[in-house]
């Protein structure tokens, strides 16, 4: 079994929609990035990047390829899925933290895990989200950003023959 963290903030910003968890989110504002900015999916990559011991984001997805400009971050999510899976690892389960003062998202978690869920193939009871406030503190506190961390458990997948990879 391995275990992997990751950690995204992006900062907000006006003219962008806001997208958590694959969800579009009635916002006055948006997450500013390359991609759709989503930093919950963002944090899960990493993650899932990090326990496979395949560097990161930025590595696979950078932000000067033209290919990843205003993508969908769930699409990345699928590519590092492939990724993790190629390498002969399952996801056992994830657990993450949206970091927000505003807007509330508990209306939209259940939509994000099936979202999470849905495009790593594995059951939604094992994606965990959830979200706290930095109670006016910092740029989070103050409405400049939303940041997201998760945490991920991976483990080998049996071999199938007594073969070498």
């Amino acid at each position: 079994m391995r275990i992997g963290i990751g950690y995204d903030v992006h900062r907000l910003t006006e003219r962008r929609k806001l997208v958590l968890g694959g969800v579009a989110i009635p916002f006055e504002k948006g997450l500013l990035g390359h991609s759709d900015a989503d930093v919950l999916v963002h944090a899960v990559c990493d993650a899932l990047l990090g326990a496979a011991g395949l560097g990161d984001i930025g590595m696979h997805f950078p932000d000067t390829d033209p290919e990843y400009k205003d993508i969908s971050s769930i699409k990345i999510l699928a590519k590092t899925y492939e990724l993790v899976s190629s390498k002969n690892f399952k996801i056992m389960n994830l657990d993450s933290t949206i970091f927000a003062d505003a807007p509330k998202l508990s209306p939209y978690r259940e939509a994000m895990q099936k979202n999470i869920a849905r495009t790593i193939e594995i059951e939604p009871a094992c994606v965990n989200i959830k979200a706290t406030t930095f109670e006016g503190l910092g740029m989070i506190g103050k409405g400049e950003g939303i940041g997201a961390m998760c945490v991920v458990l991976i483990q080998l997948r049996e071999k199938k023959n007594n073969y070498p990879d």
